[in-house]
């Protein structure tokens, strides 16, 4: 594509126009020009929006497609649509299919059915076979093929000696060990976070005990082991503190919080609404606030929509047997322009590239484009028409948002919200 974006607040660290006003020139897909008032040329498209800014591309660090085996709740192919729409650039998708992501050949299906698309899709291997947390999977063939990082979707690994082998054999292939933070014994049948809000609502328990433990006890282990460890969408204040004294410590530890626990609390459970039935499970206000708290002072590292669709028979039942997840990758960045400014919105959006990918997106002559355009300006309430998803289980409908995406420009296609 041949294109040129005007007037757009520029915001990457590590260009020298971050924050200012300027124009890009793309030729091909290749970023040629970056300055003010760039002259126009006959054979591209101009590209102007109100207030616009223009980032990296961020990246989406956990993304469930359904595909293969859950098509009916998504499909690859409007995955991908949906992630650029929201203003993601590429996703990691978790291995929560059926057949699990847990071999060479079912990580290629993922790269060849996303092939050619705008949007990149990088493929999250199961630690264990089948994530089922009793052998580990094959790493370094499915890392070969092209999966980023190893994690058992939503499973605890329960067995402290797997995790600890997990992260001696990744270092020989410089892998990145995933683990969910929960102890499973801890949470027998539990369906919403334990305190005052479940006990008057007759609603089992999961205490942030069982995440306390999970953390602390993985990160003993990485401690022991050395290697690289991503602790995905934490939920607990006490789960922030332990993060931030083993960053301290110099362990090669990050984490990641799900945009719903950000935005909402336990609260939302009184009506027993299951589209706020997720897991992690949302947590006190306390929480919230050490989250918020921890996304601004670097602690946390990423948010992620931890988008996950559910068709209506798997969440329109009683709060007890419906299943954990909600959609929100259409959410996510204008809910959590309404938490943090616009430059650490963008940061915390972009920073699961290179945690996952070993490349720093960023935005420089001669580099293809890889962009994020968007506004901070205007409030949606969302509503329906704002769902792109195939399944509709979103936790967000009635939600005051702030900003709007405008679209992507990534491998050479540009893509409109």
């Amino acid at each position: 594509m041949n294109a040129r974006i005007t007037k757009a607040t520029l915001l990457d660290e590590s260009n020298e126009h971050h924050g200012k006003q300027v124009d890009l020139r793309i030729e091909n897909g290749i970023i040629t020009e970056i300055g003010t008032d760039l002259t126009p040329k006959n054979n591209e498209e101009e590209l102007q929006f109100e207030n616009l800014s223009v980032s990296p591309g961020w990246f989406d660090s956990s993304v469930s497609v359904g595909e293969p085996g859950f098509e009916e709740r998504e499909t690859i192919s409007n995955a991908l649509k949906v992630a650029g729409k929201s203003g993601f650039t590429s996703i990691a998708v978790n291995a929560n299919s059926a057949p699990v992501i847990d071999n060479n050949a079912s990580v290629a299906f993922l790269k060849n059915k996303a092939a050619g698309n705008a949007v990149n899709l990088h493929p999250i291997g199961a630690l264990t076979k089948n994530a089922s947390g009793v052998d580990l999977a094959e790493l370094y063939d499915m890392q070969q093929a092209g999966a980023v990082a190893f994690g058992d979707y939503q499973h605890a690994i329960s067995n402290p000696n797997l995790i600890k082998i997990a992260l001696q054999y990744a270092q020989g292939f410089d892998g990145l060990v995933l683990s969910f933070p929960q102890e499973d014994d801890l949470i027998i049948k539990g369906v919403a976070n334990e305190g005052e809000t479940a006990i008057s609502l007759g609603l089992k328990g999961i205490p942030s005990l069982a995440e306390h433990i999970q953390v602390a006890r993985d990160l003993y282990i990485l401690e022991y082991t050395g290697g690289k460890l991503h602790i995905p969408t934490i939920s607990t204040a006490q789960s922030v503190a332990l993060i931030k004294e083993a960053k301290a410590k110099g362990l090669d530890v990050t984490c990641s919080v799900a945009i719903v626990n950000l935005f909402y609390t336990e609260a939302m459970l009184n009506e027993f609404d299951t589209r706020y039935k997720v897991l992690p499970p949302l947590r006190t206000e306390t929480d919230r606030q050490a989250l918020i708290a921890g996304i601004k002072d670097g602690t946390i590292d990423m948010v992620t929509s931890d988008h996950n669709p559910l068709d209506i028979e798997l969440k329109k039942l009683e709060f007890d047997h419906a299943k954990f997840g909600t959609i929100a990758q259409e959410a996510t960045w204008g809910a959590l322009l309404t938490l943090v400014s616009e430059k650490r919105a963008v940061k915390l959006l972009t920073a699961a590239q290179e945690r996952f990918t070993q490349v720093k997106s960023k935005i420089e002559i001669g580099q293809p484009a890889n962009l994020s355009l968007f506004t901070t300006k205007g409030t949606t309430v969302y509503g329906k028409e704002h769902i792109l998803s195939k399944s509709k289980n979103t936790a967000f409908l009635g939600a005051k948002l702030k900003g709007k995406v405008y679209g992507i420009i990534s491998n050479n296609q540009f893509i409109a919200s």
